[in-house]
């Protein structure tokens, strides 16, 4: 399955999709509304950011925010066969001098990290949406940085202290929650 690049320097390109049932991808109507809610937020929230991708899947939030102006990607992803896809994906689109590819767990990544980052995009798998590493995950963030979770819509969202949700969004069977960390 391909999934397309909607917009930016790299738009109306197509990257291939995972591969494995054991991610979902984000759907083209999700994908498209998160990122323009992005682009409305203050500061544009994308140029020249520095972003994560945890449980990357295919690669395809962090290679559309890479094509909408961030300076760097980093994808975190445990499957073999996903991980393989992002690499493909990566030199599909010519952005190796941009993106970091880390094939291991996020939980087990984290533990190992000390990098910020200014936009940080997790798409856990719902069947397993591990709300621990996913709060962790928070501690990655630059003082105003943005966290965007995306959970089955019928879930309730998860909350941390020292961030605030600052959106919930719903779209049927996926809903898209943004946190803000504070300014230290």
């Amino acid at each position: 399955m391909n999934i397309r690049i909607i917009s930016g320097i790299y738009g109306g390109r197509s990257i291939e999709g995972s591969g494995t049932n054991r991610t979902h991808p984000m759907g083209e109507r999700v994908k498209g509304s998160l990122f323009n809610i992005l682009a409305s937020t203050e500061g544009g929230q994308l140029e020249d950011a520095e972003v994560l991708d945890a449980f990357a899947g295919s690669g395809a939030l962090g290679l559309e925010a890479l094509s909408r102006g961030a300076k760097s990607a980093t994808f975190v992803e445990k499957d073999r066969i996903a991980q393989k896809v992002i690499a493909s994906n990566i030199e599909r689109l010519g952005v190796m001098d941009k993106t970091k590819l880390i094939k291991a767990p996020v939980a087990s990544w984290l533990e190992t990290t000390t990098q910020q980052f200014d936009l940080i995009f997790v798409d856990p798998p719902y069947h397993d949406p591990q709300l621990s590493t996913v709060m962790k995950l928070i501690g990655l963030l630059k003082p105003n940085g943005l966290m965007v979770l995306s959970y089955p819509g019928r879930g309730e969202v998860p909350t941390e202290l020292g961030v605030v949700v600052v959106d919930n969004r719903s779209y049927g069977d996926a809903a898209l929650a943004f946190y803000r960390r504070k300014s230290a």
